[in-house]
């Protein structure tokens, strides 16, 4: 358990560019609070200790603005921004390497005990304000967008938006990731930083964005080879 606390603790200042201090982070980070009271609390519920663990997740949702269930089954390396309003319901089920944003629901469709609430495979991002409800399943690596409600199975990989939540990307073989390292690469060569931007996102600003920049990429390769035949032209010359 206190691994999994020390990975907790990690991941903030991996994901979180505004983490400055270990002591900055264990005192002003509420979503790091909330996992934290949760990991208890969700022993508490663990060993029959009911009602104890449910007035440790009340007072967690006093003290951070998340409340989660203490039935609640999550991960190692999970990450919450921000956290004000966050709901996670006793049948969810979040796996490693998750990360979800203030707003979001992981909540049930019926009043029907047993399992009703979402299932997050690894490394699932929700964004901000989204509401993902019902029994379902979330695939390793999928995206949801901010304000999104998703009632249906994501497949691994894919990005939703909108309401009813539906597909708009998924994600490719290798070629995709070597385009997007490309374009990170490029972004980096001429100073350019697209902040919190993705390709997964339906945002024509940013889709011209990267048209621009694989056109670099291309242009950049090409007259690195034409400089490479001249100097193999000059060499032969001497």
């Amino acid at each position: 358990m206190f691994d999994t606390i020390k990975e907790d603790i990690a991941v903030v200042f991996e994901r979180d560019p505004a983490a400055r201090s270990a002591i900055e982070t264990l005192t002003a980070c509420p979503g790091l609070h909330a996992i934290l009271l949760h990991r208890i609390n969700h022993w508490l519920w663990n060993k029959k200790l009911n009602l104890m663990a449910r007035l440790g997740s009340h007072l967690g949702r006093f003290l951070t603005g998340v409340e989660i269930h203490p039935g609640a089954s999550i991960g190692r390396r999970f990450f919450i921004d921000h956290g004000m309003g966050i709901v996670i319901g006793e049948t969810a089920e979040i796996g490693d390497d998750c990360s979800i944003y203030h707003g979001v629901t992981l909540g049930g469709t019926t009043w029907n005990k047993g399992k009703r609430h979402p299932t997050l495979e690894n490394g699932v991002i929700i964004g901000a304000g989204a509401k993902v409800l019902g029994p379902i399943t979330l695939g390793e690596g999928s995206r949801i967008g901010s304000n999104a409600v998703v009632v249906k199975e994501v497949p691994a990989g894919a990005t939703v938006v909108g309401i009813p939540g539906h597909i708009v990307t998924m994600k490719k073989a290798d070629s995709v990731e070597d385009r997007e390292a490309q374009r990170k690469a490029m972004a980096k060569k001429i100073g350019f930083d697209a902040y919190g931007a993705s390709r997964d996102m339906p945002d024509p600003i940013q889709q011209a964005l990267d048209s621009m920049l694989d056109h670099m990429h291309k242009v950049d390769k090409e007259l690195t080879e034409l400089r490479k035949q001249v100097s193999d032209q000059k060499q032969a010359g001497k």
